[in-house]
């Protein structure tokens, strides 16, 4: 059988079952929502056994209350195949007056929400689950921790052994539980079938309505050239007409994104709004970028070693791993990854914020002293912009890298941190 690998939301699931009467965990699939939440789980019911599946939705719909009999804390998994199920829940929570007593997963949100009449508010907590990072996936030496940065350690002491190849190859191989411990080429398979997975029949689940499968594929190569930018659904729409005998509307466009955000393939990233010390106009559009970087990669059709050949895309998919391997460890510290543009050009990657007030400003770089030295320089305007009069001042300036052996701090007090050794 094999071993379980812990991950970062295993203490995340057990602390909101001590609050809460039901958990939803939400994340792609294949990402290892099902696994995490067995762990934990006293009983359990698969929603979309195929043995069942059938039986399970009929029985929502007369007698609901069936489904929830069970030890406790009893898994329903994939509930948004009956959402009847979510006031069932909401009852017995309230009826119990306990808490832990369900946790429940899901890959898409419900298509039909009609059933949900009720938020769930003060009875059910969130957690959003995405793939491994690369400290979850044993990739990261996790000599750096985000949490020491944001205590007051001034100092840090870290070792990356990934070398330029191996981090093309974890780009293209993405953080997928079942992708951890295969063969190199089997391993790039997997996030290759997810793609497909999607295209052909996952996006049609989040809106049952069915979609142009080369539509589909186009966008999502058009998503993929677009990671880390803040691309209006306009371009995009222009993007996948340039290969089409007829116009697609950018309503269209927007639609076939919210699918792929319903199922947890896109996640875009907010932007964030510091107290400045001038009036400078802040760019709120929301940067794209796919939950895990693999999937630009299928979505391109390319390999680890077309990246070695265009480092540019390889630095633009490179950042999109930062971002996911920085989300999953900011959940940890109750912390939210947002962006930051202005209209004087300043800007800055990811800033990790953090809800005690306290933030972290980074800056993402594959690598080599001339871009690190752009990204420290970068930062400290960054910081120089800030009015910390109105809050506080940031815990850490970063410049994470792809490429580099060791973490160390610069004279100038920025951190240059391979992401080869950190974690939450």
């Amino acid at each position: 059988m094999k071993s379980y690998r812990n991950r970062i939301a295993d203490d995340i699931l057990k602390r909101k079952l001590e609050g809460k009467g039901a958990v939803l965990i939400e994340g792609p699939k294949w990402c290892g929502k099902t696994t995490t939440a067995e762990q934990i789980a006293a009983s359990i019911l698969y929603m979309d056994d195929p043995e069942r599946k059938e039986q399970n939705i009929a029985m929502s719909e007369l007698n609901p209350k069936r489904l929830l009999n069970g030890a406790t804390p009893r898994l329903i998994d994939e509930w948004q195949l009956a959402p009847k199920l979510w006031g069932a829940i909401r009852f017995e929570v309230d009826h119990r007056s306990e808490l832990g007593q369900f946790v429940l997963t899901g890959s898409a949100v419900p298509a039909d929400t009609r059933e949900i009449t009720h938020s769930g508010t003060g009875r059910f907590s969130w957690l959003t689950m995405r793939p491994m990072s690369l400290y979850e996936s044993g990739n990261s030496t996790g000599d750096v921790s985000l949490k020491s940065l944001f205590d007051g350690k001034t100092e840090v002491d870290g070792f990356s052994n990934l070398s330029i190849d191996r981090l093309a190859f974890l780009v293209c191989r993405g953080g997928w539980p079942q992708a951890i411990d295969m063969r190199d080429e089997i391993a790039l398979d997997q996030a290759i079938d997810y793609y497909d997975a999607v295209v052909h029949s996952e996006i049609n689940r989040a809106d049952n309505i069915q979609k142009n499968p080369e539509r589909v594929k186009r966008l999502m190569r058009s998503y993929a050239r677009n990671q880390g930018s803040q691309v209006a659904n306009t371009v995009l729409a222009q993007d996948v007409a340039a290969n089409d005998r007829t116009t697609i509307s950018e309503e269209t466009v927007a639609s076939y994104v919210n699918a792929l955000r319903k199922i947890f393939v896109v996640e875009d990233m907010p932007a964030w709004n510091p107290n400045l010390r001038s009036k400078t106009a802040i760019r709120s559009s929301d940067t794209r970028y796919y939950v895990d970087p693999s999937i630009a990669a299928a979505a391109l059709g390319i390999g680890p070693d077309d990246l070695l050949n265009d480092l540019k895309t390889f630095g633009f998919l490179f950042e999109t791993l930062c971002v996911r391997d920085l989300r999953v460890f900011s959940d940890s510290l109750n912390g939210e990854v947002y962006h930051y543009r202005d209209k004087d050009g300043q800007e800055c990657d990811a800033v990790i914020h953090l809800r005690n007030g306290k933030y972290g400003l980074i800056e993402i770089k594959l690598g080599g002293d001339k871009f690190i030295e752009e990204g420290a320089k970068s930062l400290k305007s960054m910081e120089a912009k800030i009015d910390t009069d109105k809050m506080k001042a940031p815990s850490f300036l970063m410049v994470l890298t792809g490429i580099g052996d060791y973490a160390y701090r610069r004279q100038d007090g920025v951190y240059v941190v391979p992401v080869g050794c950190l974690k939450n």
